[in-house]
């Protein structure tokens, strides 16, 4: 197990510049929740395709909500796995997205700020998946156009 994580800007930048569908875990239709702003953000700001997840498999802003990874349709292709979850059960949601990766072609996992469980980061990377973590993209967005980025 890694003792630290370490975020990739370029990574991020990446992950962010891609025009692939970011999957939202924990995306309901509660706007107060900093999982309803920043799925807007990613999608009107970003232009990113959005699937909310969520136990309730709610619709969230125009968006087929599904209640897990494994109810979402073969064949999409899924560039990052967004959580909004607690850090107790990203664990979970990573092993899901282990398990979907193929399926749903996952690239990566983002753990959201103050989500952190490095053991899930190690199974993530080890099943060929990139990783950040403790951080959300609407603040590396900002810090990262700072450093010279693209967008």
């Amino acid at each position: 197990m890694s003792l630290t994580h370490q975020n990739d800007d370029d990574l991020m930048r990446e992950l962010m510049a891609d025009p692939g569908i970011w999957v939202v875990v924990g995306l309901s239709n509660n706007t107060e929740r900093d999982a309803y702003r920043v799925a807007r953000w990613l999608k009107y700001e970003l232009g990113k395709g959005i699937i909310p997840v969520h136990p309730d498999a709610e619709d969230v802003d125009g968006d087929t909500g599904y209640a897990s990874l494994a109810d979402i349709p073969d064949g999409t292709d899924v560039k990052v796995v967004d959580c909004f979850v607690n850090s107790t059960e990203v664990g979970s949601v990573v092993d899901q997205a282990i398990t979907h990766k193929d399926r749903l072609q996952i690239d990566a996992i983002w753990m959201q700020l103050g989500v952190v469980d490095a053991a899930a980061a190690d199974r993530a990377r080890a099943a060929g998946l990139d990783v950040v973590m403790d951080t959300c993209p609407k603040i590396q967005a900002r810090r990262l156009r700072t450093m010279g980025s693209h967008r």
